[in-house]
């Protein structure tokens, strides 16, 4: 959904973007870690105007069960956008774009769970979008990862997801809307920041081999970012170093 006007310039002479940023700079980013009492754990994001909702439940008995695997345990991952998430109602229910999300998603989340320590069991995800304003799918993926934390799920390390793209020719860190909307290239991804494995990786729009290299080292430099604000929101709920 297009809901802001394309911009004659998206890079001005001074190399500002237009929202203010420079190529490399994320949006303001604010996260907290236990924010709802009856989940098993959970985290409230927000990056730019993006407001996300993330809730752990488990790891727990499976339903139904003959989806259990008697090896390890299943993540269900839920994502959704609040029908006034966007500036024009969304119709209620998950659509193709949100089962999209919530696959890839359960799939880069698995890739740092210790799986194997909860056979026939199930890790449910559930992310709602309050308001949205462009990388939605990288920065509800952030705010899962610290509510599996918060949920004391041994894991190997955080995910931290951030998309970087390209506008006016120019590789930019964390796309706005306008830039989402508009731009020439959209590339999102997710990574354990201890030994930058990429646990998700898409791709929209074209880029060139060079321009490729360089948006994939600005997203994970936009999720070491991240992962210091995720540990810093943990920190303050746990305490410790």
């Amino acid at each position: 959904m297009k809901t802001k006007q394309k911009p004659e310039r998206f890079i001005d002479d001074e190399g500002k973007r237009v929202d203010g940023r420079n190529p490399d700079e994320l949006r303001p980013v604010h996260i907290e870690s236990g924010v709802l009492n009856r989940a098993d754990g959970s985290c409230y994001i927000e990056l730019g105007d993006n407001k996300i909702m993330a809730a752990v439940y488990g790891p727990r008995e499976v339903h139904p069960r003959h989806l259990a695997e008697p090896d390890r345990a299943i993540v269900r991952y839920k994502y959704n956008m609040a029908s006034f998430s966007v500036s024009e109602r969304k119709r209620p229910g998950p659509g193709r774009r949100d089962k999209e999300i919530s696959k890839v998603s359960a799939e880069a989340l698995e890739s740092a769970i210790f799986l194997e320590k909860y056979p026939n069991s199930v890790i449910d995800v559930f992310v709602e979008i309050i308001e949205s304003a462009a990388g939605t799918r990288a920065t509800s993926l952030t705010a899962a990862s610290v509510a599996c934390a918060d949920a004391g799920i041994p894991m190997k390390d955080l995910i931290a997801s951030c998309a970087s793209g390209k506008v006016d020719d120019t590789i930019v860190l964390d796309v706005n809307e306008v830039e989402d909307n508009y731009g020439q290239a959209d590339l999102p991804i997710a990574i354990m920041p201890k030994n930058e494995e990429i646990t998700l990786l898409q791709m929209d729009g074209n880029l060139t081999r060079n321009e490729f290299e360089k948006a994939i080292k600005l997203a994970k430099k936009g999720c070491h970012q991240l992962y210091e604000e995720q540990k810093k929101a943990l920190k303050t709920r746990y305490g410790g170093n």
